[in-house]
């Protein structure tokens, strides 16, 4: 290889590190604000449960399924492995393991939401909503915008793993900012789950 050749390569390669460190930055500072709105719905869940009279709160917790919810717990931990393995993919150039794990992260998520779907329409059924009291309220509204943030993700997963076909194994942040954003969505479930629903 040539002196330009290697000057170019390596301009190439520092180029790539760069681009990985400011993404990767960049949704740092995204989580961050996350982890602090989530932080403020728990603080207030916290603090509106003791206001909740004791037989109105066991009543609540009749209504919510423990079970249900440890299974989705499983679910959301079970694609957290699989997008650290489309991480590790593709950091090895395996556009194609990278592609199928992804795929795979998005299915669980999608199972995610649709036990949650059931979840909600049992709580329908029984003429349950968000202002039937203060802890469905801050049920929903937790629950909810957890929900939206896993469809955003299964969004980005699957629009991720058909991008990966077309872009170099070094320029992998994106997959990297994915499993990130995923890892965070995990972390808020395992929160929500002892809270909401054991507690």
């Amino acid at each position: 290889m040539s002196a330009e050749a290697q000057a170019a390569h390596a301009g190439g390669e520092d180029g790539s590190k760069a681009y990985l460190e400011m993404s990767r930055m960049g949704m740092w500072l995204l989580l961050a604000s996350e982890i602090m709105m989530f932080g403020a719905f728990i603080g207030v869940y916290i603090v509106l449960r003791m206001t909740i009279p004791d037989e109105v709160m066991k009543w609540c917790k009749e209504q919510l399924s423990w079970k249900i919810a440890c299974f989705n717990t499983i679910v959301l931990i079970l694609s957290s492995y699989t997008i650290v393995r489309a991480v590790n993919a593709v950091s090895k150039g395996n556009k194609r393991h990278c592609e199928d794990m992804m795929v795979l992260t998005a299915f669980l998520g999608l199972v995610f939401l649709g036990v949650k779907s059931y979840e909600y329409a049992g709580k329908f059924g029984h003429d349950i909503y968000p202002d039937t009291n203060v802890f469905f309220g801050a049920y929903f509204l937790m629950t909810g915008f957890h929900g939206i943030h896993v469809l955003v993700g299964v969004i980005a997963i699957l629009w991720g793993a058909f991008y990966v076909k077309h872009t170099s194994p070094q320029r992998y942040a994106y997959v990297e900012n994915l499993a990130l954003y995923w890892h965070l969505v995990d972390v808020i479930w395992i929160f929500l789950f002892p809270i909401v629903y054991l507690l």
